[in-house]
């Protein structure tokens, strides 16, 4: 047993030793320093040596002289430009400093392209008072618009001017009235602003009466016009002149065209009779009007 022990013993001496000189050797590079020059300053000498406190341990010593050979290395430079470059591709797109604006969609981006078409319609064509349909079709909203028929036939006799009244509210599909500016009771269409108008009438004459009598027709005419005021020969107006057919009982009589209204003016139909005999504008014929524009 005791030589067993003595065994052990000069066992553990001898490794003891073996480890003692592995730290010899690795304290020896650290002990032999070159020793300052005339440039270094002393506390740059005293932050580079070891300690000796601290020297027992051969983790710490590596350790500690990783540290000093990595803030002794040279400034070249190149580490700086990596992280300047690696901060400024945080920075996201260039711009004023500030949080980020509001994400723009293309629905957004197509309400301003609309509202800039119709800013710019409006300082082109300033008469044109109804607004944009949402859509953007570039159609603009009717104000005034009418288009109403003759209740019951109305006589006339030879050689008259006679202004038609009595019309009907729309009850056929395709008439309309919209605005406020039709008298239907008097027949007349008040301007509601000043601006142009475009009117059209169509009259159906009937002239019964003719047959078998060619000398009362004979160079007689039957004119439809539109006038402004009822002064259908001071102020301008519509006219169209039809002759009289012997040979049938109705007859047609169209006129259209575009007046311009003051404010306040009123517009009307009117049949002048040419012939010496009596005519009947039968129910049914129709006035109408569209404002198109100031």
């Amino acid at each position: 047993m005791q030589r067993w022990a003595w065994a052990w013993a000069a066992a553990l001496l001898w490794l003891q030793l073996t480890l003692l000189r592995g730290v010899g050797a690795r304290r020896q590079p650290s002990q032999h320093m070159e020793p300052p020059n005339a440039t270094t300053s002393h506390s740059a000498w005293l932050l580079g040596a070891p300690k000796a406190s601290k020297a027992s341990r051969p983790e710490f010593s590596d350790a500690h002289m990783t540290w000093l050979n990595f803030i002794r290395r040279p400034d070249d430079g190149a580490l700086k430009k990596r992280c300047r470059g690696r901060d400024k591709k945080s920075q996201g797109l260039s711009g004023p400093p500030g949080p980020p604006g509001a994400e723009v969609t293309l629905e957004v981006l197509l309400q301003e392209f609309q509202e800039m078409l119709r800013e710019a319609a409006e300082r082109r064509f300033p008469g044109l008072q109804g607004p944009l349909l949402p859509q953007g079709l570039g159609l603009r909203l009717v104000d005034e618009a009418f288009r109403c028929r003759l209740r019951s036939p109305q006589l006339v006799d030879g050689r008259t001017l006679v202004e038609l009244r009595g019309f009907q509210a729309p009850t056929a599909q395709g008439d309309f009235l919209r605005g406020s500016g039709l008298s239907l009771s008097s027949g007349r269409f008040t301007a509601p602003v000043s601006g142009i108008f475009q009117f059209s009438a169509s009259l159906h004459v009937g002239h019964s009466a003719l047959q078998g009598r060619p000398r009362l027709w004979a160079g007689g005419a039957v004119r439809v016009l539109i006038c402004i005021e009822s002064l259908c020969h001071r102020l301008a107006s519509l006219e169209a002149v039809s002759g009289l057919e012997s040979n049938s009982r109705v007859s047609t009589a169209q006129v259209q065209g575009l007046l311009q209204l003051q404010a306040g003016q009123y517009a009307s139909v009117f049949l002048d009779n040419g012939s010496r005999v009596l005519l009947t504008v039968q129910g049914g014929s129709s006035f109408s009007g569209l404002l198109l524009g100031r």
